[in-house]
């Protein structure tokens, strides 16, 4: 069964993507293995996260984007992200109504993706189903989430270019500061650029990004007007996010962020583990669980020894001078 999912994955079968997304959000047994079958196959897709305000036109400029990508040939996965609400499903949907242009496109593939409230468990869902639409082909994934709180600039953390969306008129270059986004944008939007104000706001983001804090070989981040529903400003948006990943590349930003996010996942993976391991009904858990009752041993002795670690393994900062 593992395999053929798999296969139907590579091959880029919409349902085939759909079911193992769905075993994701479940953490359904030996859905771990799954996704570790698709890992030689990723690292090709450029991840676009979007954030921003409610009401800014996320969900519209993502369909605008990847309408565009579609005209130039490239693949595009969709994933949105809704970290407040569990029924919801992310605003995107009703995006799917109206991507009119993309529907029946085998090249389009949409989800969203609700938190029920586990920030943790989002964040692992939404890595490993950035890793699914990588390995089934998609040449562009658009990762959207609705707010601009502190769970979404964790969530830009996995993605390679992050917009960040504001419209004329609603103070939203000032909210920026306030959530952080200021620093963490790759490119700023304005969108709703036919709208009045819209020069300004471009003005005010640009200055604070001058007066913000620069180092050296640092990406100039660009602001971009857009409006989105009359698909003005996109062409100049995605040659901007090519721009960024380009310069990623040519300044290893790209492999350092590779690094990271493999830390992660390797930490996730060996907590999976040891807690699919440690757990009531295996006999050397049960087993370790009496010899600490009984006083024969300590809590931490039993884990190290649970887990295979010995004192040697872990060395005290204390008596290595060279360490911290």
């Amino acid at each position: 069964m593992t395999a053929t999912l798999v296969e139907r994955v590579l091959a880029g079968d919409q349902g085939g993507i759909a079911r193992l997304l769905t075993r994701i959000e479940r953490r359904a047994p030996g859905v771990a293995e799954e996704i570790a079958a698709l890992h030689e196959h990723t690292g090709t897709a450029h991840v676009v996260g979007i954030t921003g305000p409610p009401g800014s036109g996320k969900s519209t400029l993502v369909s605008a984007l990847a309408v565009e990508y579609r005209r130039q040939g490239r693949s595009v996965g969709i994933l949105a992200v809704d970290p407040s609400s569990a029924y919801s499903g992310g605003a995107i949907l009703g995006d799917r109504i109206r991507m009119n242009e993309l529907s029946g496109d085998p090249d389009v593939y949409i989800r969203s993706l609700a938190t029920r409230g586990a920030l943790g468990g989002l964040s692992r869902a939404v890595v490993d189903g950035l890793s699914v639409l990588d390995a089934a082909g998609k040449d562009v994934i658009l990762l959207e989430t609705v707010g601009v709180g502190q769970v979404e600039v964790d969530i830009m953390g996995v993605a390679h270019s992050t917009v960040v969306v504001s419209i004329p008129g609603a103070g939203d270059a000032i909210q920026a500061i306030k959530a952080g986004l200021l620093e963490v944008a790759d490119v700023h939007v304005v969108n709703k650029a036919d709208s009045p104000g819209a020069d300004r706001t471009v003005s005010e983001l640009r200055d604070m990004l001058r007066l913000s804090r620069r180092k050296a070989f640092q990406w100039n981040v660009p602001v971009q007007k857009t409006s989105a529903t009359r698909q003005e400003g996109v062409v100049e948006l995605i040659a901007e996010l090519d721009k960024h990943l380009g310069w990623m590349r040519e300044h290893g930003v790209l492999d350092e962020h590779v690094h990271r996010l493999s830390a992660t996942r390797v930490r996730w993976a060996a907590e999976e583990t040891a807690l699919r391991d440690l757990r009531p009904g295996v006999p050397e858990f049960d087993a370790a669980v009496d010899e600490v009752a009984q006083r024969r041993t300590d809590p931490l002795t039993a884990a190290r020894t649970l887990l295979g670690h010995h004192e040697a393994t872990t060395p005290d900062p204390a008596t290595n001078p060279k360490e911290g």
